[in-house]
């Protein structure tokens, strides 16, 4: 169901930022207020400041959708939080966060769509260049170009090395 999707996307904005002041930095959710920015943190002097676009997918998922605006480089301040949130019925499953840079979620969301592109769909049709879905490929699988999201696994230093 559709509100169940817009539930869990707004839990893991809210986790995200949660983990984040837990590692004593300040996070605020924008709740839709920021274009291409769902959680706002900065160190506690409030002088550096990172961008972060969350998005979600059940851990036991093959693929998490990013859409198209992944593929644009942000900038160095800007990051991809992808957040696995478990089903409340899923005991065998904990939260994922995959945390990787704008620089490097555009470059291989692009160079994955430019690979699934040029190849010849399962019927051997033509597949559609104007076709907007983006997605990556969770561990243990890859994405068609190589990329693997497993170093990104809780990889929070990036972001707080950046603040």
């Amino acid at each position: 169901m559709a509100n169940d999707k817009t539930h869990r996307g707004n839990t893991s904005q809210f986790y995200v930022a949660a983990e984040l002041c837990r590692r004593g930095l300040v996070a605020v959710v924008t709740m839709g207020n920021c274009p291409n920015t769902d959680v706002l943190c900065s160190n506690k002097e409030g002088t550096k400041f990172v961008h972060i676009q969350v998005k979600t997918f059940r851990p036991r998922d093959k693929d998490c959708s990013v859409g198209l605006k992944a593929e644009k480089i942000y900038g160095d301040n800007f990051f991809w939080v992808l957040c696995g949130i478990p089903e409340p019925h899923d005991k065998d499953q904990t939260f994922k966060y995959y945390i990787v840079t704008s620089k490097e979620m555009g470059k291989n969301v692009r160079e994955s769509f430019e690979l699934w592109a040029k190849t010849p769909g399962k019927k051997g049709q033509v597949r559609n260049q104007e076709n907007s879905f983006r997605a990556v490929t969770l561990p243990p699988k890859k994405d068609l170009n190589g990329w693997d999201l497993l170093p990104h696994l809780n990889n929070w230093k990036i972001i707080e090395e950046k603040l």
